[in-house]
């Protein structure tokens, strides 16, 4: 690039990357992620980072109370709490009487159940997650679709399904940015000082931002986006625009951007 969109360009990729550089571990909380960086065994960050992003939505303190309150009933190894019959993790989140904004106790209850169910059957969210795994598509809109899907169909033949549940598993066929699905998969897939890169087999370009209101708000105001809406086409949108900056990693500067956001600093 050359002129002045040139040293536009070189100005905002300069300030990008050092947003993300300031962004590092120590300034990870307050953020739902501090519930999975307690432990430190596969089985029990890949469950507990899809359980904060989950409940990833609405005020972050709010999020955090749920997640201390959702930790003390997992204990020190949510895996083996979740998956063991002699728990009784299930009684005791009903008994606990836990909800959470549109989730109601018994969609909480129910997703514990789906979740033990999809652990049984597949051994692990990852193999479930790249049972559709398409190599060469652009994104992870199709692997995201079914994966929710797939809870969406269990909870049906459950005679489960409620508004609440459903609102856990979004999909970007009905235009939504699955902020939260984007949210876990960027944890599982990205390895840094936040991340932890626990799936080694999706290439970190196939991802799709989180789009939430502080991304798009910061997104619009650098130009990142043309778009109005917060749905799925935006967060894509931005997505490709990051990519000049950064072709193989674009994602890695959303911490940074939501962090901006949440805190109300100047970019």
């Amino acid at each position: 690039m050359r002129g002045k969109k040139g040293k536009r360009f070189r100005a905002l990729k300069e300030k990008l990357e050092y947003h993300y550089a300031r962004y590092d571990k120590t300034a990870v909380s307050p953020d739902p992620i501090d519930f999975p960086r307690r432990f430190g065994k596969p089985e029990n960050i890949e469950l507990a980072a899809f359980l904060s992003s989950v409940f990833a939505y609405g005020n972050v303190k709010a999020i955090l109370r749920a997640l201390d309150f959702i930790s003390d009933l997992l204990g020190e190894n949510p895996y083996d709490a979740l998956v063991s019959e002699k728990s009784g993790l299930l009684a005791r989140i009903r008994k606990s009487g836990l909800r959470y904004r549109f989730y109601s106790n018994e969609d909480i209850a129910r997703l514990f159940e789906m979740l033990k169910h999809a652990y049984g059957e597949f051994g692990s969210l990852e193999n479930l997650f790249m049972k559709s795994y398409e190599p060469s598509a652009p994104n992870l809109r199709n692997e995201i679709e079914l994966f929710n899907a797939w809870f969406l169909n269990e909870c049906e033949k459950a005679n489960c399904s409620t508004r609440g549940f459903r609102f856990m598993f979004p999909q970007p066929s009905k235009g939504s940015a699955v902020k939260r699905m984007n949210l876990f998969l960027r944890w599982m897939v990205r390895k840094d000082e936040i991340d932890f890169g626990l799936w080694r087999g999706i290439p970190k370009n196939r991802l799709v931002i989180p789009l939430d209101v502080h991304v798009a708000r910061i997104s619009r105001e650098l130009g990142l986006t043309k778009r109005n809406d917060n749905g799925w086409k935006t967060a894509v949108e931005i997505t490709e625009t990051l990519k000049l900056f950064d072709e193989n990693d674009p994602i890695k500067y959303d911490f940074a951007l939501c962090h901006i956001g949440m805190r109300k600093e100047v970019f």
